[in-house]
């Protein structure tokens, strides 16, 4: 059994992170279970750690005229992090390359992981380093599936986006890679109403969000904020009926389906120098709201 790591806040706060993957197994906020109970036949994860891809790739990657079987979300959720250090409240992990993530992924890097826990909220935050000698491409993500319905909640669900985003969607071609088509989706007034039929299609990918903020409401007075840090991209994806919704915070995206290209030139990777590093965190926070916001 894969050794997890438990945090506590308080009696009414807790979460659990597993080594593997540094997946974050479960969450309890002021007393209200937010992390969804995986069904193996639907979906087995909770909270994936995606790197150094995000999305599907168009048959692997391609560095330096040599191919890489890389594919969905890359390969960290699949290893065993190393434990750096822990609190009762905060945790951090890291994870290196080996000789099997060479041979998906032919560069050196870090990849940390910090996990802080206080009541009502949890704080990820992800540091990836470039120990390689050359330039460092990569995309990394947060992919956490919470409950849906939210505390039990027999109304109708919404996401609240703190600014204005767009009414339309990529549409996601056969592979899971992007086209350049896209859809309608009943966003108004920065609200979008939750609903199976939504869902049951594809994820909704809104790239280049403007909003840094939003909120996943029960609509009986409860809402889960969600605070992006350095996330350019945002997602949601579900598979109706399974009760739970993935809110998910991306650097970058799948690829283009007429992308055949290096990775260092795919859309949206970020690209660091030797010795270079870059951190981004997402905050979630359980609210209670007054029925006319």
């Amino acid at each position: 059994m894969t050794e997890t790591i438990r945090l506590a806040a308080g009696s009414d706060d807790g979460a659990e992170i597993s080594l593997l993957g540094a997946e974050l197994v479960s969450w309890r906020a002021g007393g209200v279970d937010l992390v969804w109970e995986p069904q193996p036949e639907v979906w087995p994860q909770t909270a994936p750690m995606l790197f150094p891809v995000v999305g599907w790739t168009r048959d692997g990657i391609r560095v330096d005229g040599a191919r890489f079987p890389l594919g969905l979300h890359g390969f960290a959720r699949h290893k065993r992090f190393t434990l750096l250090e822990r609190s009762e409240t905060a945790v951090s992990l890291s994870l290196e390359e080996d000789e099997e993530s060479r041979a998906l992924y032919p560069f050196a890097f870090r990849l940390e992981a910090h996990f802080s826990l206080r009541p009502g909220e949890l704080r990820v935050s992800l540091t990836t380093s470039n120990r390689d000698a050359r330039p460092l491409p990569y995309a990394l993500g947060l992919h956490p599936g919470f409950r849906w319905p939210l505390d039990g909640s027999a109304a109708a669900h919404a996401i609240h986006f703190e600014t204005e985003e767009s009414g339309e969607v990529p549409v996601i071609a056969p592979g899971g890679l992007f086209s350049a088509r896209r859809r309608a989706i009943p966003l108004e007034d920065r609200r979008l109403p939750l609903s199976a039929a939504l869902l049951e299609q594809e994820a909704l990918c809104f790239l280049g969000a403007a909003s840094r903020r939003l909120l996943y409401d029960n609509g009986e007075g409860l809402a889960l904020a969600v605070e992006l840090e350095d996330f350019p991209h945002i997602a949601l994806w579900a598979r109706p009926p399974a009760p739970f919704l993935c809110i998910e915070a991306w650097t970058g995206h799948g690829d283009p389906e007429d992308f055949s290209g290096d990775l260092h030139e795919k859309p949206s990777m970020r690209i660091l120098a030797p010795g270079e590093r870059a951190t981004h965190a997402a905050t979630f926070r359980l609210e209670k709201r007054r029925a006319s916001e």
